[in-house]
């Protein structure tokens, strides 16, 4: 059944625009240059993000941040080895799943802490990057409340990972 549902959908989008008499083709070509411009618009947004992550990261400020907040997360149960996952995955999902993988170097994905990271990288988003490319495209520019409330829930997301294994795995 599965493996019939996506050429079931298009098919069903094509006798739909027959019936309803639609070029398909000029439909798609109208969608796709709206497509590039967005591209475009939030392009520098892009770079400007991962310019900063790579920064932070080559200068060794992540590992100095996560030096200074280590105290915070432990009270919540965060491994120190998974803080610079906890912060870095709501700014980059490629970054995080990089250092996914290097967690899974040190602590087997079986393991209390490599099931917390992977916990964590699946209920957690890339807030900063999703709030620039959508609030960029409709040229939005003042947050007002967006930015902390997409902090504090990737926060809950974090602590709900540590929280949800250790209830899990005891």
């Amino acid at each position: 059944m599965t493996d019939y549902f996506i050429p079931v959908i298009i098919a069903f989008i094509f006798l739909t625009a027959i019936i309803k008499k639609v070029d398909v083709f000029k439909v798609f070509i109208d969608g796709a240059k709206d497509g590039l411009k967005t591209a475009i618009s939030i392009l520098p947004v892009l770079v400007g993000l991962i310019s900063i992550i790579r920064m932070l990261n080559a200068s060794g400020g992540l590992n100095y941040l996560c030096n200074i907040l280590s105290t915070f997360f432990s009270l919540f149960g965060l491994p120190k080895d998974l803080i610079p996952l906890a912060l870095l995955r709501p700014i980059s999902g490629g970054g995080a799943l990089s250092l996914l993988e290097q967690v899974f170097k040190v602590h087997p994905p079986d393991s209390k802490v490599g099931l917390i990271a992977s916990v964590l990288v699946a209920s957690s988003e890339t807030t900063f990057y999703t709030l620039a490319v959508y609030f960029g495209a409709v040229g939005i520019s003042k947050t007002r409340y967006a930015i902390p409330a997409a902090v504090l829930g990737d926060f809950i997301g974090m602590i709900m990972s540590v929280l949800s294994v250790n209830l899990i795995c005891k």
